[in-house]
């Protein structure tokens, strides 16, 4: 209808799902997209208009790693949503992009301040409509980082309720966000069902289906799931991020050291090209993680110090207590007993904040004094079971797990004792009393 009409500012609007069209696959046309939208708006005097198109502009650049810059407009396109000088459709339209790269970043402290600011924005609006909703959503996911889990989760049920029929995307993300909190409180089923249920409604449940996978002790159903969420995404390398990150942790579980080492390499490098506080402190964490299963302990301990340093002031308790875990196993294998207690203390206090049960129940296997030559806590387990005659087939029956994973963990074993044969692990073990103190010896066994 506009193609034969003298240009005017409704000209503007049809390039709004042009460029929204061209944001994930040529971003130098959204770009310009971008620019005429500002131009038409300035021209023939639409605010709307303008800051869609600064809106636009800012989300091409934090995808083109100009994250300074984009972020920049995108807070300038904010601010012009906030004034009451657009129509509700559009403020809720910019928020909703502006909230999508703050996850991708995760730029926790900016996603806060514009959240708290939106709800006060949508105060007068009915509770029971399209962007108060989306807001809700997000409000929950903000107190979910803040560690009150309670809350959040009730937030996000309500929204879940309140939403059904308005806006199914933001109902799936509410229950992925009850999934995640659910998961890390250890309430394996209930983080089941609403992983479920977001995925019936459409929305893709990973990472936290994997990471549940392995909460669930099935660590090659976990392994598997990542990679081929990783192997079927077509997203950007922000939004890959997540995904690695959740694969650091699955593949150190699952004893594939070089795996987790690339995965948690580019993480970092994802963190490093799109100056991400909150990503660079994940992927610290990561490569801290890494080194520590190498038994490459002070290189571990840089990244891990780092790591903490990054979450702390994000004011994400858990994170930040996640990481005060590993450093406590990394001061140990330095025989810094005293720092590590610290370490697990703080640790303990903050997950006995949260409700992080199956974290706590970690916490006993990570605090226990027998950390030698780097060994995780699975290998620590599958060293056991050989010095007691076990073969790799009986022991993956024991521990649930594939015979691929424990000859991996094997593996691992050999190259951090520098042993090359299975009775010289086993002799090892016997040679200390912090492992030998909690098995079953062959001869006690066999009587």
């Amino acid at each position: 209808m506009l193609a034969e009409e003298a240009e005017s500012a409704e000209h503007g609007y049809p390039l709004y799902l042009q460029t929204a069209g061209l944001m994930g696959r040529d971003l130098e046309a959204a770009l310009a997209s971008a620019r005429k939208m500002q131009d038409l708006g300035r021209r023939f005097g639409d605010d709307t208009l303008v800051a869609l198109g600064i809106f636009f502009e800012g989300r091409a650049m934090v995808k083109q790693a100009r994250v300074r810059e984009g972020l920049t407009l995108l807070d300038e396109a904010m601010l012009a949503a906030l004034s009451d000088r657009l129509k509700p459709m559009w403020t809720g339209a910019i928020y909703c992009g502006l909230l999508d790269a703050c996850h991708e970043l995760v730029d926790l402290r900016r996603a806060q301040e514009w959240t708290e600011a939106t709800r006060r924005w949508c105060e007068p609006l009915p509770v029971k409509s399209l962007y108060p909703g989306i807001c809700r959503v997000h409000w929950a996911e903000i107190l979910d980082v803040r560690g009150a889990w309670e809350q959040a989760e009730a937030e996000a049920l309500d929204a879940c309720r309140d939403m059904a029929g308005i806006d199914v995307f933001a109902v799936a993300d509410g229950f992925y966000a009850v999934g995640e909190i659910r998961r890390r409180r250890g309430d394996l089923a209930g983080a089941e069902d609403a992983y479920t249920r977001a995925h019936e409604i459409g929305r893709d449940p990973q990472p936290g289906i994997a990471l549940l996978r392995l909460a669930q002790g099935r660590t090659a159903a976990a392994a598997s799931s990542i990679a081929a969420a990783l192997a079927a995404f077509a997203g950007s390398a922000l939004e890959r991020a997540p995904l690695l990150a959740a694969q650091v942790e699955i593949a150190l579980a699952g004893g594939d050291l070089d795996l987790a080492d690339a995965a948690a390499a580019t993480v970092v490098e994802t963190a490093e090209r799109f100056d991400s506080t909150g990503l660079r402190a994940a992927g610290e964490r990561a490569r801290g993680a890494v080194a520590l299963a190498r038994g490459q302990v002070v290189v571990a301990l840089a990244a891990l110090r780092t790591a903490f340093g990054l979450w702390q002031p994000l004011d994400a308790p858990y994170d930040t207590a996640r990481t005060r875990v590993l450093l406590a196993e990394a001061y140990r294998a330095l025989d810094d007993q005293d720092a590590a207690d610290r370490e697990c203390a703080a640790a303990r206090a903050a997950f006995e904040r949260l409700g992080a049960a199956a974290d706590l129940r970690a916490l006993v296997v990570a605090a226990a004094p027998e950390s030698p030559c780097g060994l995780t806590a699975r290998e620590r387990e599958v060293v056991k079971l050989i010095a007691t005659g076990r073969s790799n087939r009986e022991i993956a029956g024991d521990l649930f797990i594939s015979e691929k994973t424990v000859a991996r963990h094997v593996a691992n074993i050999f190259l951090k004792l520098d042993v090359t044969t299975r009775s010289a692990a086993t002799a090892w073990v016997y040679e200390r009393s912090g492992l030998h103190g909690t098995m079953q010896t062959p001869a006690t066994e066999n009587a």
